[in-house]
């Protein structure tokens, strides 16, 4: 499995009716071994935060985040980027 950044931030427009969606949908995922890490930004960032996926390849990891509620709200900037850290 790879690894993909997953950079979320909020527009102005966010509807914070979908954070709680956006939160189970990544619970989803933890569940599903897909998910290593996920949070919001510290005080003083700005708003959104970042998760960290596993996934075969980009075209997978894409689909999993194109249904995120946080980008089918299209409440969030969504940019998703192979990482390789070690």
């Amino acid at each position: 499995m790879k690894r993909y950044l997953v950079l979320a931030m909020r527009r102005p427009d966010c509807d914070p009716a979908y954070v709680q969606p956006h939160k189970r949908y990544l619970e989803e995922l933890r569940a599903q071994g897909r998910l290593a890490l996920a949070g919001p930004f510290g005080e003083g960032s700005p708003a959104g935060g970042a998760y960290l996926l596993l996934a075969a390849d980009r075209e997978e990891a894409l689909s999993l985040v194109h249904r995120d509620p946080a980008h089918t709200s299209g409440g969030w900037e969504l940019t998703v980027h192979e990482w390789l850290a070690q």
